[in-house]
């Protein structure tokens, strides 16, 4: 009987084995294609307990505040090792939840999570802001040193951001302007901006972008709490983190914010901020590791899905990279970036795959962007079949002079200037390199390509293949090495195709277009080297400036 009763067990085993085994080959299949080697993303483990909010007390209608309601129930799954809190179908008003580890919040369908727009519920609290150490208002949704965390269902998350942003005349209809004026705030001397308070308003003329470095304590951050406006969701220094099935909106300043997670899986979410909210990102995914974004959308007021890893000395002190980074299967309406890496970049990024992706209406398809000052290399990236309709500014973009503002609002504003003065390379130079796009449909732009390194450090190894362009205007290309451009079809409406400047080791390989000029492609610059046009049959199309060394160009 004992034999038997071993036998038995040992099946047992070996059936578990085999299903352990095949689950793992099945997921690990699911990672073929990717570039590098990285591990399976682990999902947050979550009890088997479950309690509903309503058993709290909390009240539908959006007029009663459940903040009680929401804290009791999850104190109650916690209490028996975590579990799952439902949020039924209602509007229910709430100040910010605070998470725990082995939490699933699970907002059913016809679930509307509506934060208070009073700011007073919201404290300080130590956090990074835009790469940099600083004080903000605690975020609606918020947690530090977790494990498994979990959103899950088919409601509606929505950040009550409307009290909390500054808003520009220039973005918004005559009826909007009205309506926000009517709401209250100040507006600015010039009355082109709105504030939510004076307060507001008069913080932010002292202020690095949105952060204000001249303050140290929590007091002097006290006097500006009406300005710190906080992300929806800031999950810090946790594992196994899920975003799956809701909606995420309206956001007082980013959306999501995952800071310094390993195993971070976002999945069927919907993210939206109306398009003239000032910060209003989608996800930021800032120093994380092992990280899954896929079969998502995202229509917002800034860049949508943001890989960032710190900034300028925080970020190098912090020194932890954003790295092993899955992006598939994506859509983005509007947004300053659809797929961006930074500026925030000052701790690293690298093995990043970004694959099947559409960008409609984005201000930029796949975006890039740094400054001197921030350190940090970029590398490793790994981008394809990638379509694009309708980009008001550059499809692809990679800009080392990055100020702070969108590419449309630079390019209002005369475009990015060409410098070239050279200077000393330190731990304060950033550097992208080893970056491959192949099968890049761009179906309307202003500018297909803009490549844009810095004289000391110049744009490294990046590799352009199987190409598709309609757009008004070509490539622009400066202080950049090892630039490889294969397969190539371009339909512009401007005669000049190919702007380059200081290119070394680059080459044009079976790149078709439609102009006939004789300055289709322009080269310039002493740096100029070992420009191959060979196989392009460039040679009546090309003009070369006088300082470009001879034999720098080959045909």
């Amino acid at each position: 009987m004992r034999k038997k009763s071993r036998n038995l067990l040992f099946a047992a085993f070996v059936i578990m084995l085999s299903g352990f085994s095949q689950n793992s080959v099945a997921q690990n299949a699911n990672y073929e294609g990717i570039e590098f080697k990285m591990a399976i993303v682990k999902e947050p483990v979550i009890p088997n307990n479950s309690v509903n909010i309503k058993d709290f007390g909390a009240v539908s209608g959006g007029d009663v505040l459940n903040s009680e309601a929401f804290a009791k129930a999850i104190d109650a799954v916690s209490k028996k090792g975590g579990g799952k809190v439902i949020i039924p179908p209602g509007i229910w008003l709430t100040g910010p939840i605070i998470l725990k580890s082995n939490l699933e919040l699970h907002a059913q369908a016809g679930a509307l999570i509506k934060f208070s727009p009073d700011k007073s519920l919201y404290p300080l609290v130590e956090t990074s802001f835009e790469g940099l150490n600083t004080w903000r208002c605690i975020s609606p949704l918020y947690g530090k040193n977790l494990e498994n965390v979990a959103f899950t269902g088919k409601g509606v998350w929505d950040g009550s951001g409307e009290v909390w942003r500054q808003v520009k005349k220039s973005k918004m209809t005559e009826s909007q302007w009205k309506k926000v004026i009517a709401s209250g705030g100040v507006l600015n001397a010039s009355k082109t901006s709105w504030y939510p308070s004076e307060v507001f308003m008069n913080a932010s003329e002292g202020a690095d972008q949105n952060v204000r470095l001249d303050l140290k304590t929590k007091e002097d951050f006290e006097k500006i709490h009406d300005f710190l406006r906080p992300v929806l969701v800031s999950i810090q220094n946790s594992k196994r983190v899920l975003f799956d099935g809701p909606v995420f909106q309206n956001s007082p300043a980013w959306n999501i914010h995952p800071l310094m997670i390993e195993d971070l899986i976002v999945r069927n979410v919907s993210v939206r901020n109306p398009w003239f909210s000032q910060n209003g990102d989608g996800l930021d995914v800032e120093s994380c590791k092992n990280v899954l974004v896929e079969n998502s959308s995202f229509d917002v007021g800034d860049d949508a899905i943001c890989i960032k890893s710190g900034k300028d000395k925080d970020g190098r002190d912090r020194g932890i990279p954003c790295e092993n980074l899955i992006i598939r299967n994506n859509i983005v309406y509007h947004g300053h970036g659809g797929v961006t890496v930074g500026s925030e970049m000052s701790g690293g990024v690298k093995n990043m795959h970004v694959s099947n992706c559409t960008f409609m209406g984005t201000d930029v398809g796949l975006r890039f962007k740094s400054n001197r000052g921030r350190g940090g290399v970029v590398e490793n990236i790994f981008i394809s079949d990638i379509f694009m309709t309708n980009i008001p500014s550059q499809a692809i973009s990679f800009n080392l002079y990055y100020g702070g503002k969108s590419i449309a609002e630079t390019l209002e504003e005369g475009g990015t200037p060409v410098e070239n003065k050279m200077i000393p390379v330190d731990e304060k130079t950033p550097q992208f390199k080893n970056i491959s796009m192949k099968n890049i449909t761009i179906a309307g732009a202003n500018q297909a390509v803009f490549l844009q390194g810095l004289p000391e450090m110049n744009l490294e190894n990046i590799e352009i293949s199987n190409l598709k362009v309609k757009a008004d205007k070509g490539f622009t290309i400066i202080d950049a090495k090892g630039i490889k451009i294969t397969n190539a079809a371009i339909d512009l409406k401007d005669t000049a195709v190919f702007d380059i400047y200081n290119a070394k080791n680059l080459s044009l390989k079976n790149v078709e277009f439609n102009s006939t000029s004789p300055k289709a492609v322009t080269i310039n610059g002493a740096a100029s080297e070992n420009i191959d046009l060979t196989t392009s049959d460039l040679s009546k199309k090309t003009f070369i400036g006088a300082k470009v060394p001879k034999k720098a160009v080959k045909f």
